[in-house]
């Protein structure tokens, strides 16, 4: 059965500060790959992988001034997400961290009803789940 983590209870920090106004997280780990090609038909024979990255947005309600700083001076920084399922002290919970991560650049959007969402792409080395 799967454990289905809450929002409103984890949270997202950046160098260990959490993040205010937070309104979401992606990511996805992108692998290289290329096929290995049989000569003389139309299969493939096999798979070689090469770089893993990963790349990732963080969207927050105004903007956050320390990615902003991470932006300009193109610093390294660490992201974790510390998840969990409810407030027990042994209830379900699951860290993600991102390490030796960069921010990429910065989407800037209001709304209509005046709502400022800051989305920033950034990368990173690796992903750990734990």
């Amino acid at each position: 059965m799967a454990t289905i983590f809450s929002a409103n209870r984890s949270n997202v920090l950046v160098d260990g500060e959490a993040i205010e106004g937070l309104q979401s997280l992606a990511f996805r780990v992108v692998t290289e790959r290329e096929d290995i090609r049989a000569i003389g038909s139309a299969e493939r024979v096999g798979i070689s992988f090469g770089l893993r990255t990963v790349q990732g947005e963080i969207a927050v309600r105004s903007a956050n001034y320390k990615l902003d700083d991470h932006l300009t001076a193109q610093s390294a920084f660490q992201i974790v997400a510390n998840l969990k399922k409810d407030e027990a002290a042994d209830g379900p919970k699951r860290t993600v961290s991102f390490d030796d991560c960069f921010v990429e650049n910065k989407d800037f959007n209001i709304g209509a009803g005046g709502t400022v969402i800051t989305t920033y792409a950034f990368s990173a080395t690796r992903v750990r789940e734990e």
